[in-house]
């Protein structure tokens, strides 16, 4: 793993380049003022490298998901939504999210470190804060709660209006 301070110059110049529409290994190089072998010997795609990036973004201090537990399940799993969608949604990050989206179908390395350090932990943390508040069919529920929020944003399907994160959130929990 690259030291912080290259990481950090690298996210940032990747994060900058993919903004412009003009990320690539020799760009990023360039601008993060390290070599292409230095990239390479951590990073094997520029998907790899704003993946990177971007999930730095999405973990705590200790690189871990964390979901919200004030001890209302409602609330938190709301609170959990809310947050999730505005990630999705914010201008300044939703066309990096959807090429990202967009070359994890393609790259099955990208793909795999998806899976392993973003998807895994995040159902697997929102099904630990489902079961802490009772229910049983954590796994299904964490799915069924997540799984709307990704259709509605990958195939924009349906617009994410105020209300929409709490409604969802009672339709799961009644639903199991």
């Amino acid at each position: 793993m690259a030291r912080l301070r290259t990481r950090t110059l690298v996210h940032t110049a990747a994060l900058a380049l993919a903004e412009s529409g003009a990320l690539s290994m020799e760009g990023i190089a360039a601008r993060a003022g390290v070599s292409k072998q230095t990239l390479y010997r951590t990073w094997p795609s520029t998907g790899a490298i704003l993946f990177d990036a971007l999930l730095a973004h999405s973990l705590d201090a200790d690189g871990r998901v964390v979901v919200p537990d004030t001890g209302d399940l409602a609330a938190d799993l709301e609170l959990l939504l809310v947050e999730t969608i505005a990630e999705l949604t914010d201008p300044t990050r939703e066309a990096l999210l959807r090429s990202l989206t967009a070359a994890i179908q393609t790259d099955a390395a990208l793909a795999e470190q998806y899976r392993e350090l973003l998807l895994t932990p995040q159902l697997a943390a929102v099904a630990e804060r489902l079961r802490r508040g009772g229910v049983a069919e954590a796994d299904e529920a964490a799915e069924l709660l997540l799984g709307a929020v990704l259709h509605r944003w990958l195939l924009r399907s349906r617009p994410f209006e105020p209300g929409w994160p709490a409604a969802h959130v009672r339709r799961v929990l009644r639903a199991l």
